[in-house]
């Protein structure tokens, strides 16, 4: 007679199984400590939410199905949150769950759900044995079913009589599943993409975290570093091509999205990281060439519905990379290069100087930017022996950037479901991927791997107890809070003003804005105790030297450390973040005219032609197409601006297609920083740019507005 609990666990041993991510209780603990009996490592959670994230992102770093074990009931729907998150991450997750006896269904038995219906929807495959012999098959199969084909979950419920009870079953030995069937893609196809990207003006590569999991960096480097191709990484797609890379262009993603008139997609879906591949944020003429394993996702929104396909991403950039040959997309620069090279030196100066700001309580900028060169000071980033996981809206957002990666799956964060929460339980994959003797993940060099956490303040709240999680496995973990009081942006700048909305909100004063808000939290709440109270190291930190000796410490540290960051709580900044449109498409803006429309960025004057048009008012009717601005006599700017693609000076008009790019992108940064966004964004569409000089100067009324004055729709000036 075998007992059920150790046939579950002698059937996940037999497929490979090494760690189980759960929380034990009735009536699965003991398939947690059958599993340490056979060597199974079993880190036990303070929540099964955790435990699920946690089993997911191991999926995602080993290659290979995380198992996640909770109770029935309430277990479940616990760990119901981490089945959405790893499907739509394409992640696979084994879930088993214990539930009531099979001969007290629909009694109201114990932590009694039907959850096989409950979750038949959101899994590849739920299924419950029917019998102690078929245990073992009804779990291979579903280990499977979550790892083969578009990798997701797969559920298994074990009632409590299966699990507790001694069977009279043999001992059969499952084979082991070590491999996953790969797939190409038809020669013609690979033809018709090679010819796409060989008559690409502007091609461009998109890196999805699909690469990452399809362990194809080999031939992605390859690809890039022989063909020229400039190329854009999605937030975990990061570090499949180093970071470093003089062909990444991320800090011009938005530029590159718009020009790119071939664009492979490789390992991303074109969902609402992307912006769906759709325009305003995409070129709309553009081919949107998909590299999948899922062939349901091809053709999806932007993409192209002939020249995508479906296979396995290593495979298919081999062959498309056979077929190119020694083409490479180089030479002389075009006028695509040159819009990139702008736009990216122009945003990472953006970034150098709010990494230079001075100010305390520190932004997050300033604040990432020391942690980020203290840490490269202790590991160079080229060895990749550091893993981020960051979550947090403006955390994970502002991080992004200045964190850059030389290897892939060294980035965890809230991914394609946006989900937050899952930062700690991420931190403690992460350990049992790279750390654990004889590791299942593999990313950078062969040593040990640090794991640094980047919080939001409100994502660390979530699931702060798992810091005990990490000191009773003795995991190092480096834990960051980016603690500015509040959901996005604390409330207010002082505790005594926080008092006070705290006073008022007790006394039911919050018709008023009196109140605390809505995305208040405790002010400057001294989230480092968490590390003490469970034997770690905790730090609060408000100054950059603080920071600096704190990373330094922690990153040294044998136990799990908590940084208290004390960060500016922005309590005037608008919770507006570009990556994300949950509103309705916006309609233009109609204006009265005459009108003047006022800004910090300056005065906006817009016009429009009255009577009948004659032809050579024509351009008249180019409303909210031009910009007028006022250059001082013999301004350099003034000159460039004049001087055509051929080094010809203008006095009067630089027709369509004879301005200089310099001089455009010029224009383009002053529209940027002076006009309204919704106006700034028309000079980007513009594709044929012309300028008239009119005067050096509009008039001697405007001289005290400076170059701030425009006018719009008046005349051929500018755009």
């Amino acid at each position: 007679m075998t007992y059920g609990a150790k046939i579950i666990a002698q059937a996940l041993h037999d497929l490979g199984v090494r760690v189980i991510f759960g929380l034990p209780g009735l009536p699965v603990t003991d398939i947690g400590q059958e599993g340490l009996y056979l060597g199974i490592r079993f880190i036990s959670f303070r929540n099964e939410q955790a435990a699920a994230y946690a089993a997911t992102a191991y999926g995602y770093l080993t290659g290979k199905p995380g198992v996640c074990i909770c109770v029935g009931g309430p277990g479940v729907f616990h760990v119901l949150a981490g089945i959405p998150h790893a499907n739509a991450n394409s992640w696979p997750l084994l879930v088993l769950a214990g539930s009531s006896e099979t001969h007290n269904a629909g009694r109201g038995a114990f932590q009694e759900v039907d959850a096989i219906t409950l979750l038949s929807p959101i899994a590849k495959l739920a299924v419950r044995p029917p019998s102690p012999e078929l245990i073992p098959t009804f779990i291979k199969d579903a280990y499977r079913a979550a790892w083969f084909g578009r990798p997701g979950v797969a559920f298994v419920d074990l009632p409590a009589n299966l699990i507790l009870g001694h069977h009279d079953v043999p001992r059969n030995q499952l084979p082991a599943l070590t491999e996953v069937p790969l797939s190409m893609a038809p020669e013609a196809k690979i033809r018709d993409i090679v010819n796409a990207l060989k008559s690409a003006q502007a091609p461009l590569i998109v890196i999805g975290k699909g690469a990452a999991y399809a362990r194809s960096e080999a031939q992605l480097r390859r690809l890039v570093e022989s063909t020229g191709i400039p190329f854009v990484p999605t937030p975990m797609g990061k570090g499949v091509v180093p970071d470093s890379s003089t062909y990444n262009v991320s800090a011009a993603r938005s530029t590159a999205l718009k020009e790119a008139d071939v664009v492979l997609v490789l390992g991303a879906r074109l969902n609402w990281i992307l912006s769906f591949g759709l325009p305003p944020k995409w070129n709309p003429t553009a081919k949107i060439i998909q590299v999948d394993i899922c062939p349901d996702e091809l053709g999806k929104n932007g993409g192209h519905p002939t020249l995508s396909v479906a296979g396995d991403i290593a495979l298919v950039v081999d062959q498309i990379q056979a077929q190119l040959g020694s083409w490479q997309w180089q030479g002389k620069p075009s006028q695509f290069q040159r819009s990139l090279q702008a736009a990216r030196s122009k945003n990472e100066d953006k970034a150098a100087k709010k990494a230079a700001i001075t100010k305390l309580p520190m932004p997050y900028e300033r604040a990432f930017d020391i942690i980020k060169k203290t840490l490269n000071g202790l590991s160079k980033p080229e060895n990749g022996d550091i893993v981020y996981v960051s979550e947090g809206a403006n955390a994970m957002d502002i991080s992004r950037s200045i964190f850059g990666l030389e290897h892939p799956r060294t980035k965890l964060d809230a991914g394609t479901y946006a989900t937050m929460g899952v930062g700690l339980g991420y931190a403690v994959a992460a350990y049992a991927a790279y750390n654990f003797p004889d590791p299942e993940g593999s990313a950078g060099s062969k040593e040990r791997k640090k794991i640094v956490c980047i919080e939001g303040d409100s994502a660390f709240g979530f699931s702060g107890m798992e810091v005990e999680t990490m000191a009773r496995f003795q995991m190092d973990v480096l834990i960051f809070v980016m603690n500015n009081s509040g959901l996005y942006r604390g409330d207010t700048d002082s505790a005594d003003k926080w008092e006070e909305k705290r006073r008022n909100t007790v006394t039911g004063t919050t018709t008023t804005g009196a109140g605390l808000t809505a995305w208040a939290l405790g002010y400057e709440t001294k989230y480092h105790k968490m590390a003490e109270m469970a034997g770690g190291i905790g730090y609060e930190v408000r100054t950059p030297e603080e920071l600096r000796k704190a990373t330094e410490r922690g990153f040294k540290a044998k136990v799990p450390v908590v940084v208290n960051v004390i960060i500016d709580p922005q309590a005037d900044l608008p919770m507006d973040f570009s990556w994300l449109d949950m509103a309705p498409p916006k309609k233009e803006a109609k204006f009265p005219f005459p009108c003047l429309v006022e800004s910090d960025r300056g005065i906006i004057v817009v016009k429009k032609p009255r009577g009948p048009v004659r032809k050579q008012e024509l351009a008249t009717l180019i409303l909210l197409r031009t910009m007028y601005t006022n250059f001082p006599e013999g301004d350099p700017e003034l000159e460039k601006l004049m001087t055509d693609q051929d080094g010809r000076r203008r006095h009067i008009t630089i027709p369509p297609g004879k301005i200089a790019w310099d001089a455009w992108e010029m224009l383009k940064s002053k529209a940027d920083d002076r006009l309204p966004s919704q106006m700034a964004e028309m000079a980007h569409k513009t594709r044929t740019p012309f300028v008239q000089c009119i005067a050096d100067v509009i008039s001697p009324q405007n001289f005290y507005m400076d170059d701030k004055v425009v006018l719009i729709g008046d005349s051929l000036a500018g755009f």
